[in-house]
């Protein structure tokens, strides 16, 4: 069986082509009955009633002029040339300089860039086919309404069509702007989440990692002065944690108001990380020493709150991981040099109670090393004749580039 012959579907009018194609079959019988022609009746076997012919196939073809405007401007020729044959209705004429303009505002864009040059041309080449049949100057003015009938409105459609498209256009890159905004909005917020999550983690869990510490020996230890020990650590690491807590609490919400910058931690400040550290732990085996080999000059607040947070974890890591031994802090780099922060540990089995690890610091030490475009290693490594240990390794770069990405 053959395959049945589908024709493409046709959307149906729009209504304001409805109301186009009705006003002018109106018009155009009105005009008819009052025997007003645009045109006198060419000696031509064409009887003046098929100028409403050409009024009902031309009102049918303003129906297709949003729909199909290509199709409706090739039946208003028809219709226009039936017209004009039969003594003509300037209603005919009205209705297909609005096919021609609907054609270039709707049509595609072949439409667009063609219709007007195709109107030019004939109006060019009809000016000079009535010249020479008439001889006489006056068919010139034939000419003039040739272009008024298709130059005109094609050149008006392409003014509309430009325009139309200048504001879609300027339409869609406010939307595009809209969505990168929000986009810039949702990464500015995310990163501010993950840069209070890393704060907040590298101040408190020192703190809170020597209070669990001693608090599970003064549990397990039934040494009163041991306990009273362990205690007082507690107390005094739970009174530097609620300090900390409240001084990022009020850096939050002042942060839209005050106009001066919070002062961030240096690492002239790594001495008292140790000795804080030194307290954490119960262990008398532990030792902590820094080892600065710095070049001397200012390094860029960035650089230097990074190296300062690692230390502080790398130190929190230590306490509640390492074995009894060495941990030491060595600073080299700087003067234009990558800074370099590392902080090693013995590696081996804890003796006593540790507190337990979430790998949340590791994380925060990573990410403070990425945007900063810098490298961070962390693993075992060979204690030189010590035995085996742990050991941070963060490379920060100095330079104008390194400053903290948002």
């Amino acid at each position: 069986m053959a395959p049945s012959l589908r024709l493409p579907r046709v959307p149906p009018p729009h209504r304001d082509d409805v109301l186009i194609a009705v006003a002018g079959l109106l018009g155009g019988v009105l005009l008819y009955a009052l025997g007003l022609r645009s045109t006198p009746e060419l000696p031509l076997p064409v009887p003046g009633w098929y100028a409403l012919v050409a009024l009902v196939v031309m009102a049918g073809a303003e129906l297709l002029r949003r729909s199909a405007p290509l199709v409706g401007l090739a039946v208003g020729v028809g219709a226009l040339t039936l017209d004009t044959a039969a003594g003509g209705l300037i209603t005919n004429v009205v209705m297909f300089t609005d096919l021609v303009y609907a054609a270039v505002l709707y049509g595609p864009p072949a439409a667009y860039r063609r219709i007007p040059r195709a109107a030019e041309l004939i109006t060019v080449a009809g000016t000079l086919l009535a010249v020479a049949l008439l001889r006489e100057p006056a068919a010139l003015l034939l000419g003039i309404a040739l272009g008024v009938v298709t130059i005109a409105p094609a050149w008006t459609g392409v003014g509309v069509r430009a325009h139309r498209d200048a504001a879609q256009a300027a339409r869609l890159e406010a939307e595009r702007t809209a969505l990168l905004a929000e986009l810039d909005r949702r990464e500015a917020v995310n990163a501010e989440r993950a840069r209070m999550a890393r704060e907040l983690h590298d101040v408190v869990a020192g703190h809170l990692s020597a209070i669990a510490i001693h608090s599970t020996a003064a549990l397990s230890i039934g040494d009163p002065k041991a306990s009273g020990e362990a205690l007082t650590v507690i107390r005094e690491n739970s009174v530097q944690g609620l300090a900390e807590m409240r001084r990022l609490i009020g850096i939050l919400r002042d942060a839209g108001t005050s106009e001066e910058p919070a002062a961030a931690p240096r690492l002239d400040g790594i001495d008292a990380l140790l000795a804080q550290a030194r307290t954490a732990v119960r262990d008398d085996g532990f030792s902590f020493a820094l080892r600065d080999g710095r070049a001397p000059g200012p390094l860029p607040a960035p650089v230097e709150l990074a190296a300062y947070r690692i230390v502080q974890e790398s130190l929190t890591n230590a306490v509640k991981h390492a074995a009894p031994g060495p941990v030491t802090v060595a600073l080299t780099g700087g003067d234009g040099a990558p800074l370099v922060v590392t902080v090693t540990s013995a590696l081996g089995t804890p003796q006593g109670p540790r507190a337990p690890g979430a790998g949340a610091g590791l994380i925060g030490m990573r990410e403070r090393v990425a945007l900063l475009r810098g490298r961070l290693a962390a693993g075992p490594a060979d204690g030189g004749g010590c035995g085996e240990s742990w050991e941070v390794r963060a490379e920060l770069p100095v330079d104008s580039e390194s400053e903290e990405r948002p």
